[in-house]
């Protein structure tokens, strides 16, 4: 197939950004779309796990020099309430210099879609019905190492950050029962505290999660019952809320105990284009990954997706791949992580995509 991307280094993460954005401009139009959303990654109030304002601003910059219908911010966010997290990062303040509604995507409304549990069984997950009907989505986002899924970038970002979390979701303390009804996965948060760093990452620990996080009111929890499922459901999920641009800003970058807790990375670059899988697999590269050792990009390589193989995909840029590449280092889980591939995955993967469509 082979794609084309945009891959640019330098001193200032706005223009990177920016640049990127125009390399591959050529190759997008907003002809007939009646909704935009554009997807930050705001899965805790630590400025590096999160979506820097420079990135979403260069975002906005670009979709607004092209684009006069409706646009929204959406997310949401893992261990926050979403509309606090907007407020936390400044994102709020660009609204109406950028023309958009900002949306919580945990108190959305949804589309339910069947997926697998840790023993395989059908479970039922729900996203948020914004982003499924949107006539374009936009995922930005830094990349990092993740604690189940190895690295995290644009797929994930969309797919994680579309699954329904009541628990963060704004509502009247009346309208609590929902989640005391299930007041185990509270106790997640606690025990992470409190059990040693090195035992988090057992078997027998990801195994007790993933039973609490089974009977859990978020879906976000319920997909992290083990490292084989969540990969599975990842791409299962995925064409349901495929970015249409993705955007990758690495100027600082994460390694180690990522998604949350890892190490900066002074990388100073960004990557887009409109081929996420295209963008991921570069990334994964660059980070010193096989992308198709990663098992979320293995199975959309797969489903016909997009494009996986490194070999097949053009940059175009001021810095050509080999000039930033480098080994990050992996989360500490990383080798428990690579149990992910399934033999019932062919079978299961090939109806996934025509689900969705």
């Amino acid at each position: 197939m082979g794609a084309m991307i945009s891959l640019v280094r330098g001193d200032d993460r706005y223009a990177n950004v920016s640049q990127s954005l125009a390399l591959i401009a050529g190759q997008v139009s907003f002809d007939g779309v009646g909704s935009l959303v554009v997807k930050p990654n705001l899965v805790g109030h630590r400025p590096l796990s999160a979506t820097h304002i420079d990135a979403l601003r260069a975002v906005l910059g670009f979709v607004r020099a092209r684009y006069d219908g409706k646009l929204i911010l959406a997310e949401g966010a893992a261990l926050h309430n979403t509309l606090d997290s907007f407020e936390h990062y400044g994102f709020d303040q660009l609204a109406s210099i950028y023309d958009f509604e900002m949306v919580d995507l945990n108190a959305d409304a949804v589309v339910s879609v069947e997926v697998r549990d840790r023993r395989l069984r059908p479970q039922t997950l729900r996203i948020a019905r914004t982003v499924v009907d949107a006539g374009m989505r936009i995922s930005v986002g830094p990349p990092k190492t993740h604690d189940a899924a190895i690295i995290t970038c644009a797929i994930k970002n969309m797919v994680m950050g579309t699954l329904v979390n009541r628990m963060a979701a704004e509502r009247k303390p009346e309208a609590d029962a929902e989640v005391v009804r299930r007041p185990r996965l509270r106790l997640l948060p606690i025990l992470a505290k409190i059990v040693p760093y090195s035992w988090r990452y057992s078997r027998l620990a990801h195994l007790v999660a993933g039973r609490m996080a089974a009977n859990s009111n978020s879906d976000k929890y319920a997909m992290h019952q083990s490292y084989p499922t969540i990969n599975l459901n990842i791409a299962k999920l995925a064409p349901w809320v495929w970015p249409d641009i993705a955007v990758v800003d690495g100027y600082i970058a994460m390694e180690g105990a990522g998604p949350t807790r890892g190490d900066p990375v002074d990388w100073r670059v960004a990557l887009a284009g409109t081929d996420a899988l295209a963008v991921d697999s570069m990334v994964a590269s660059l980070m010193g990954f096989d992308p198709a050792g990663i098992g979320y990009l293995s199975y959309c390589r797969q489903m016909g997706l997009g494009e996986g193989d490194v070999a097949a995909i053009e940059t175009v840029g001021n810095v050509v791949p080999s000039d930033v590449r480098r080994q990050f280092r992996p989360h500490p889980a990383y080798q428990q992580q690579m149990a992910w591939p399934l033999e019932e995955a062919k079978k299961y993967l090939e109806k996934a995509r025509v689900a969705a469509t």
